[in-house]
C-alpha cells in the first residue's frame, strides 16, 4: 500500500483560502492534460519548487501542493469557491439544435435544393400552380425530417439520464473538523477534491492516486485494452516510466475508466473540459460525406444536367421548327419539372422515418441521423472491437496442463482451491473474473476420483490477496486428518510464480518459453504452485511465498458471445465483411476470430492479422490494399482505428464502425455510419449516428435489414419514376416538334404530376423484394443512368405508338375537338403506362410477390382509374380535355399489352444480369417472412 501521510506538508491549507487555485495540474512535464490548463502554483512560491522528474509527472506531494489541497480534503467553502471559478464537472455541452435551424438545415439536401430552384423558376414564368406544389412538397419533406431527427435527439438525451452521477468525496466543514466522506454529485467535484475509489466506481475526473490497495481499473474506453490495468500511488519519481505514455503511468486514473478491484484514495487534478475524456471528443473532428451524401449528390447532379439542358433545347427546337418564341417557356419549364422526381424528398424522408420508427419500436434502436439508415443498408464492411461484441466480458478456462504440457485436471483443482478460499477469506468487494472462471471449470470437471485433489476437502486458514506489485495470490489451507501441516497454494502471473518456485534457470527458461508459445495463440495464462509448511499460529506474509513446487498452467480465453457465430454467418450471407480493430494482443484477437470462424474467404494466413506497427509503416495507398485483405488489426490506438476506417472508405467500401469508448471517437467520425450501444460513454453516444439497445451483432443485423428495406424502396422509386419521366420527356419533345399545338398544356402536366405524385407515396409503405435485403443497397448514379435510359426509351416508344393510335382514332375530329381529344388521350395513356411501370418494374420479385396485394398495387389501380375517368368528368373540359371515341380505348389496350410484354422481357433480362440467383432470393424471402412474424 502506498500513501501520502495525513501529517505531510500537503495536508491542506490550514487557516486560509487561496485566491486562485489552478483549474488543473500538468500531469507530465511540458504537456497539459489534453485541453487542461497548466498548473499554476498556489499562493506560496515553495509549492512548485520540487520539479517533477522528466516524463514521469509530479509526485503526490507535488500535486497536492500545486492544488493547495491535502489528504484530508478541501473545506466545503473552498470547494464552493472553486466550483464557481472552474465550473461544473461536466463535458462541454452540445446545445440542442433549435427547430428553425434544423428545418433550414434540411434545405441543404441536394434533392431539395433542386426542387427549390425549379419552384423559383416556375414562379418566374408565372406557373404558380407548379411552383406552389413544389414548395409544398419541399415543406412537407423538411418538416418530416426535422420531426424525426428531433425525436431521435430526445431519445438520445434520455439515455444520458441513466448514467450514475455521484462519487465519494472527502471534505471538511471547518479547519478543525475531521474529514468526512459523503456522496456528492459528480458535477460538483473540483480540482483538489480528495475522493475514494472502490470496485464498480466510475472514475469521475482525471485523478492522481494518493493511496492504493490492490487497485486495478478498466480503461478500455480510453485505450481499447480489455484487461484491467494495475494502478498505484507514486511517492518517488520512477525513471523507468519516463518513456511510457499517460495511460501507462500507474499513478494516474482518467475519467471514463472504472475500478475493477482494490481501493484507492485520489486527488482530482482536472475536471470537465480539461480532462482527457473531453479532449478526445474535441479532437474527433467532423465526419466527411457519407455514402448517402455521395449517392444523392451524384444522382442530383445527373438530374441537374438534364434539367439545365431541357428548357433551352425545347425553346430552340420550337423556335427553329415552329417559329415559336418565349410563349413556349412555361411548357419548357413544365418539361423540366416532369423530368424531376419531385416527390423524392418526401419519399426519402417518409421511408427513412418509418424505418427508424419501426427500429425504435421493435428493437430499441435509435437512428439519430435519418440518412444513416440508408448508410446502414449500404454497409459492406463492419469494423468493431471484440470485447463485448464477439466475446463476453468474462474469461473461460481453455485447458490446464502440467510442466510438461500434458493435460492434468489436478492443476485446475489446485487453482480452484486457491480461488475458493481467496474469495471466502479475502472479503473482496467483488469476485475476480479469473477466480470465477476457474471455479466454474473445476465444477464442470465433476467429483474428484481417488488420488486426485478435492478442493472441497480443504479448509481455509489464511489468504494473501492478489496485489499488482506481487502479481500473485496465495491461499493457506489445511486438510482434516493431516495434523501439523499447512499447504500454501499460489497462483498468478507466470513469471511471478516461477520467481517463487524452487526451479533452476534452465527449467525456468523452459517453462517461460512454453508460456510464451501459449500466449502467442491468444491464451491468458495463470501459473499454479504449492508447498507444504509446518502449521503455525502466526500470520502468513509474502515472505512465506518461497521455495514452492511448480504445479502447472491454467490457460484461459475470452468466451465467445452466444449469438456471435450465428450473427457473423448472417452478416456474411448479407454481404457484410467484419473486421476486428482492437487494442488487445494480436494472438488473443486472432484466436477469438478463429474460434468464431471469422476468416477472409476461409483462408488463414499472415495477412489476417495486422499490428499497429505495420499500419504505421504503410502509406495511405498501401494501407487501402492491406485493410481490404486483413481481418484483425491489433494493438490499435484511436488514431489507428480512424486511419483504417478511412482506408476502407478510400477503397470503395461503405463502412460502419461499432464502438463504445472515448478511444473509438475518431473512428466513429471517420466511418460512413457510427454505431454504439446505449451503455457507451456519453461522448460516444453523442458522436454516433445509431444507438443500439445492446452491444450485440444481432441488433446490428436488424438495423442493417431496416436500412436495406428503406434504401430498396427509395431505389425502386427512383428507377421507376426516372425511367417513366424520361420516357415522357422524350415523347413530349418529339410531339412538340411534330404537332402544330402543344402536346400537353402546363395545367395538364401539373395535374398529371400531382396524380403520379400521390400514387408514388405508396413506395414509402411498400415491402421491398427479398433480393433487396440480400446485399448492400447503394444508390449508384451510373447504374441508375443505365437503367432509366433503357426503360425510358421503352416508355417513349409506347408514348410514340400512342400518337399513332390517336392519329388513327381522331383523324375525323373537327377543329379544336382534335386538340382537346389528343390531350385527353395522351393524359390517359400517360397515367396508365405509369401504373403499369409501378407494378411491372419492381425488380427482384418472385411471381408470388408480384401477384400479392399491397399499397403499391392499390395506388397503381387508383392512378389508372383517374387516368380513364378524369377526362370524362366535368373537370375534363376545365383542363382542356374532351371525351375519346371507343376505338381509341381498344387500340390503346393493344399498345399497353405490347408495352407490358416489352417491360416484362426487359425486366427479366435485367434481373438475370444484375440480381442474385432465384433460389437464393427465395431463401431470403422465407427468412424475411419468419423474421417478420417473429417481430409481430
Amino acid at each position: 500500500m502506498s500513501s501520502v501521510p495525513e501529517s505531510s506538508s500537503a495536508a491542506g491549507s490550514e487557516g486560509h483560502v487561496t485566491a486562485g487555485p489552478p483549474a488543473s495540474v500538468t500531469p507530465f512535464s511540458g504537456t497539459v492534460a489534453d485541453g487542461g490548463t497548466a498548473a499554476a502554483a498556489g499562493s506560496g512560491g515553495d509549492r512548485t519548487s520540487a520539479a517533477p522528474a522528466p516524463g514521469t509527472g509530479p509526485t503526490s506531494l507535488q500535486t497536492l501542493r500545486a492544488l493547495d489541497s491535502g489528504p484530508r480534503g478541501l473545506l466545503e467553502s473552498e470547494a464552493e469557491i472553486r466550483l464557481g471559478r472552474t465550473g461544473e464537472n461536466v463535458l462541454p455541452a452540445r446545445r440542442p439544435v433549435p427547430w428553425p435551424r434544423r428545418f433550414l438545415r434540411s434545405l441543404r439536401d441536394p434533392f431539395t435544393s433542386v426542387l427549390l430552384c425549379l419552384g423559383l423558376v416556375s414562379a418566374l414564368v408565372s406557373a404558380w400552380g407548379t411552383a406552389g406544389v413544389i414548395l409544398a412538397l419541399v415543406g412537407v419533406s423538411c418538416l418530416l425530417r426535422s420531426a424525426e431527427e428531433h425525436r431521435a435527439d430526445r431519445s438520445a438525451a434520455a439515455l444520458r439520464e441513466l448514467v450514475a452521477t455521484t462519487a465519494t468525496v472527502v471534505r471538511r466543514a471547518s479547519d478543525d473538523a475531521p474529514p468526512l466522506e459523503r456522496e456528492a454529485p459528480v458535477a460538483d467535484l473540483v480540482p483538489g477534491d480528495v475522493i475514494r475509489l472502490r470496485p464498480g466506481d466510475l472514475v469521475p475526473a482525471d485523478v492522481q492516486l494518493l493511496r492504493s490497495d490492490g487497485l486495478t481499473v478498466h480503461q478500455s474506453a480510453l485505450t481499447g485494452e480489455s484487461a484491467p490495468v494495475a494502478k498505484r500511488a507514486l511517492d518517488i519519481p520512477d525513471p523507468a516510466l519516463s518513456g511510457a505514455g499517460p495511460f501507462a503511468q500507474p499513478q494516474w486514473c482518467f475519467q471514463g475508466s472504472s475500478v475493477t478491484s482494490g481501493s484507492g484514495t485520489a486527488v482530482i487534478v482536472a475536471t470537465g473540459g480539461a480532462t482527457r475524456f473531453a479532449a478526445h471528443d474535441g479532437r474527433a473532428g467532423q465526419r466527411g460525406a457519407s455514402a448517402f451524401d455521395r449517392s444523392v449528390q451524384g444522382i442530383s447532379w445527373t438530374l441537374i444536367r438534364f434539367m439545365l439542358l431541357t428548357p433551352p433545347l425545347v425553346l430552340m427546337a420550337n423556335a427553329a421548327l415552329r417559329g415559336r418564341g418565349l410563349e413556349t417557356l412555361p411548357f419548357a419549364v413544365a418539361v423540366a419539372v416532369g423530368l424531376t422526381p419531385e416527390m423524392l424528398p418526401v419519399i426519402v424522408t417518409t421511408t427513412l422515418a418509418r424505418g427508424a420508427a419501426r427500429l425504435a419500436r421493435t428493437s430499441g434502436v435509435i437512428v439519430k441521423r435519418l440518412p444513416a439508415l440508408h448508410d446502414l443498408g449500404a454497409v459492406d464492411v463492419l469494423c468493431l472491437d471484440k470485447t463485448g461484441t464477439l466475446t463476453e466480458d468474462r474469461p473461460v478456462v481453455a485447458e490446464a496442463t502440467d510442466g510438461a504440457d500434458r493435460p492434468d485436471p489436478d492443476v485446475l483443482r489446485w487453482a480452484a482451491v486457491s480461488a475458493l478460499w481467496t474469495l471466502r477469506l479475502a472479503e473482496l468487494p467483488s469476485a475476480d473474473a479469473l477466480d470465477e472462471a476457474v471455479l466454474d471449470a473445476a465444477e464442470e470437471c465433476g467429483p474428484s476420483a481417488a488420488g486426485e485433489v478435492d478442493p472441497e476437502a480443504y479448509e481455509g486458514v489464511a489468504v494473501l490477496p492478489f496485489d499488482p506489485v506481487r502479481r500473485v495470490a496465495t491461499a493457506v489451507v489445511r486438510r482434516p486428518g493431516r495434523l501439523g501441516v499447512h499447504t500454501l497454494v499460489t497462483k498468478g502471473a507466470v513469471e511471478a510464480v516461477l520467481d517463487r518456485c524452487a526451479v533452476d534457470r534452465e527449467e525456468r527458461d523452459r517453462l517461460l518459453a512454453l508460456a510464451d508459445r501459449k500466449a502467442e495463440t491468444g491464451l491468458r495464462l495463470v501459473a499454479v504452485a504449492r508447498a507444504d509448511r509446518v502449521a503455525r499460529a502466526g500470520a502468513y506474509t509474502p515472505a512465506d511465498e518461497r521455495g514452492l513446487t511448480f504445479v502447472g498452467l491454467v490457460a484461459l480465453r475470452d468466451g465467445p458471445a452466444p449469438s456471435a457465430a450465428d450473427a457473423l454467418g448472417v452478416l456474411a450471407r448479407r454481404g457484410v465483411s467484419v473486421k476486428v480493430l482492437t487494442g488487445d494482443h494480436p494472438g488473443t484477437a486472432a484466436r477469438v476470430c478463429a474460434d468464431l470462424g471469422l476468416r477472409p474467404e476461409g483462408r488463414p494466413g499472415p495477412d489476417d492479422v495486422v499490428t499497429a506497427d505495420l499500419v504505421d509503416a504503410l502509406s495511405d495507398k498501401e494501407l487501402v490494399r492491406v485493410a481490404d485483405r486483413a481481418t484483425v488489426f491489433a494493438r490499435c490506438t484511436p488514431e489507428h482505428k480512424a486511419r483504417i476506417v478511412s482506408a476502407l472508405r478510400a477503397g470503395g467500401h461503405t463502412t460502419g464502425f461499432l464502438g463504445d469508448g472515448v478511444n473509438d471517437l475518431p473512428a466513429l467520425h471517420a466511418a460512413d455510419v457510427g454505431i454504439c450501444p446505449r451503455n457507451a460513454v456519453d461522448v460516444a453516444r453523442e458522436a454516433a449516428d445509431v444507438v443500439l439497445a445492446e452491444k450485440d451483432l444481432t441488433a446490428i443485423d436488424r438495423a442493417v435489414l431496416a436500412g436495406r428495406r428503406s434504401s430498396g424502396n427509395i431505389a425502386t422509386y427512383l428507377r421507376i419514376t426516372l425511367s417513366s419521366n424520361l420516357g415522357n420527356v422524350i415523347a413530349m419533345l418529339t410531339a412538340g416538334l411534330m404537332l402544330p399545338f402543344l402536346p400537353m398544356l402546363p395545367a395538364q402536366v401539373l395535374v398529371q404530376n400531382l396524380c403520379f405524385d400521390a400514387a408514388q407515396l405508396a413506395f414509402a409503405f411498400e415491402r421491398p423484394a427479398a433480393s433487396v435485403v440480400r446485399r448492400p443497397t447503394v444508390l449508384r448514379p451510373r447504374d441508375f443512368l443505365r437503367f432509366i435510359t433503357g426503360f425510358g426509351l421503352l416508355n417513349a416508344a409506347a408514348d410514340l405508338a400512342t400518337f399513332g393510335v390517336l392519329a388513327l382514332a381522331l383523324h375525323n375530329a373537327p377543329g379544336d375537338g382534335g386538340e382537346t381529344a389528343f390531350h385527353a388521350g395522351w393524359f390517359t395513356e400517360n397515367l396508365l403506362t405509369q401504373a403499369l411501370v409501378m407494378i411491372l418494374l419492381r425488380t427482384g420479385r418472385t411471381a408470388a410477390e408480384r401477384r400479392a396485394g399491397g399499397p403499391l398495387r392499390t395506388a397503381a389501380a387508383g392512378l389508372a382509374a383517374v387516368g380513364v375517368v378524369l377526362p370524362l368528368t366535368p373537370l375534363g373540359p376545365l383542363l382542356g380535355m374532351s371525351a375519346l371515341p371507343p376505338l381509341y380505348y381498344l387500340l390503346l389496350a393493344s399498345v399497353l399489352g405490347l408495352y407490358a410484354i416489352g417491360l416484362t422481357a426487359a425486366r427479366r433480362r435485367y434481373e438475370r444480369r444484375h440480381l442474385p440467383d432465384a433460389d437464393l432470393v427465395r431463401e431470403d424471402l422465407v427468412r424475411e417472412d419468419e423474421e417478420e412474424r417473429a417481430g409481430r
